[in-house]
């Protein structure tokens, strides 16, 4: 079967340890993989690698078997994503600001309601459907660029730190949707430094730092974030006299 997203020898390199330095990871369908990392570890970089936002210096990256530069308009509407800040057009009202996620991700005219319908109720943000995105908190912002990301139901979804800005309920919202679409067959990759929270819902988590991954953690794993420290201190000591 072929992986849902396949990173093979990446590299984008902003200096000797910066961005993303040969770094092998793949998706398959049906599973949640979780990146972390401290800042500055090079998630931010990977994950605009992956949607065709930067271009490696060497390596590739393929979605369900496509080379991210050569895939079609069609193939894009099939990735869900959410990077940096959540982007609503801020004239428009939740429901509106949904209709045209939708639309834009390829969906008929007629199976917009529905799919408007179920995303207002995955998120929990239904009863702010008429609320303006402008007049939106940064917690609900972030509930509706989810619910955009998600409003199509994506064969892979990427996400990069999805809970910042979510209260409790937002965050147990989002990890029921992305087990919901793994569960569908769909392949997630969400970056992330609450590695608590990823646990809960990660099948795999990779540790990444100076741009590469160092290591994997089991998301049950009773001392999470000792194991998690000790490979970056480790890393970070063999490189102590690399030249920054």
């Amino acid at each position: 079967m072929t992986d849902r997203l396949a990173i093979e020898d990446a590299v984008r390199a902003y200096g000797p340890h910066a961005g993303v330095l040969g770094l092998s990871l793949t998706v398959a369908p049906g599973s949640v993989q979780a990146l972390v990392g401290l800042n500055g570890a090079g998630k931010t970089t990977l994950m605009r690698a992956v949607l065709g936002m930067v271009r490696l210096d060497a390596g590739s990256v393929l979605i369900d078997g496509i080379p991210v530069g050569a895939m079609p308009a069609a193939a894009w509407a099939r990735v869900g994503h959410l990077l940096d800040r959540p982007f609503a057009y801020p004239e428009l009202d939740v429901r509106a600001n949904l209709e045209v996620a939708a639309r834009l991700r390829g969906l008929p005219a007629q199976a917009v309601p529905a799919a408007v319908a179920a995303s207002l109720g995955r998120m929990g943000i239904g009863r702010y459907e008429r609320v303006r995105a402008s007049r939106l908190s940064k917690g609900n912002r972030q509930r509706l660029g989810l619910s955009a990301a998600l409003i199509a139901d994506p064969d892979l979804v990427v996400l990069d730190e999805p809970t910042d800005g979510l209260d409790p309920a937002g965050v147990i919202a989002l990890r029921e949707a992305l087990r919901e679409r793994a569960d569908s067959g769909a392949g997630v990759l969400v970056s992330s430094h609450h590695l608590d929270e990823v646990a809960r819902v990660a099948d795999r988590i990779s540790v990444m730092n100076r741009g590469r991954i160092i290591g994997a953690l089991e998301p049950a794993e009773a001392e999470l974030e000792r194991a998690f420290f000790e490979l970056v201190l480790a890393d970070d000591r063999r490189h102590e006299g690399d030249s920054v």
